[in-house]
């Protein structure tokens, strides 16, 4: 009887858990399955299946260009904050100077300040400075919010690894920078893919920020569906998101298979 009420309770968990998912994926699955609607309008269930609006987007010239701009900031944002973050990790996780702690809570405030409010600060700064909107003003943007993500990530590796290693390959002749390059930066290597996974899709899918200091020579591809839907309603912004999130999922398979990130966080 008693393992029959466990079989029940393991039973019914699972059944809670699916359906928990389903809730939580169900936006995502419909916004896939209009994608290849057949209809000029965005309905659900789509009256019949077409590719007509993957290859409207193909042929929209100004989606593409925003797609590419995206890409190339977000691999831009990337490599900028992986490596200022990793610096700031490491003088965060060790904290071995006066001011540590200032440096973990000025990191981490972009995390608590609603992003309106810091894309209207960044709009008053930039233009303070007399700084005319450009992909590097969107690096700057976009580095601002994706650094603390980086931090947590790269401090979570670096406090999950024992520090006697570093501290023996010194011992052993090495100096500061090749112990750390050498024998820390590879026992991290999975925190610094994962922050940097994370880095490139936060700058891929901001809009928020990207508001206040894009130009109509900088429209990053989320800010170009946001604009587009204000004014039209048709499957082709379900088809921009249908792609967006398979890029996500299989960047996320291709590096999980490769390098295993998610055992390092």
């Amino acid at each position: 009887m008693r393992l029959r009420r466990i079989g029940w309770a393991t039973v019914a968990g699972s059944v809670a858990i699916g359906a928990i998912c389903l809730f939580l994926l169900a936006p995502i699955i419909i916004v896939v399955i209009t994608a290849f609607s057949s209809s000029k309008s965005l309905a659900f269930p789509p009256p019949g299946f077409s590719l007509r609006w993957f290859e409207a987007f193909l042929g929209n010239r100004s989606f593409v260009d925003s797609a590419l701009l995206s890409i190339r900031l977000g691999l831009l944002v990337t490599g900028i904050t992986l490596t200022v973050g990793t610096f700031a990790a490491v003088a965060i996780a060790r904290g071995t100077f006066r001011g540590a702690e200032a440096l973990r809570t000025l990191v981490a405030s972009p995390l608590i300040v609603p992003y309106v409010v810091l894309g209207l600060g960044l709009l008053i700064y930039l233009s303070a400075l007399r700084v005319p909107s450009s992909i590097w003003t969107l690096t700057f943007a976009h580095s601002v919010v994706a650094l603390p993500f980086v931090v947590r990530i790269v401090s979570a590796g670096l406090q999950s690894y024992d520090s006697r290693v570093e501290e023996s390959a010194r011992s052993l002749g090495a100096n500061r920078v090749r112990a750390f390059t050498s024998v820390t930066l590879p026992l991290i290597r999975g925190s610094l893919v994962a922050a940097a996974v994370f880095a490139f899709i936060t700058s891929f899918d901001e809009v928020t920020v990207t508001l206040f200091v894009s130009g109509p020579d900088t429209t990053t591809l989320p800010v170009r569906v946001f604009n587009y839907i204000e004014f039209t309603s048709d499957p082709l912004i379900s088809a921009v998101s249908a792609i967006e999130v398979v890029l996500s999922v299989v960047v996320v398979i291709i590096v999980d298979r490769l390098v295993g990130f998610t055992k390092f966080l």
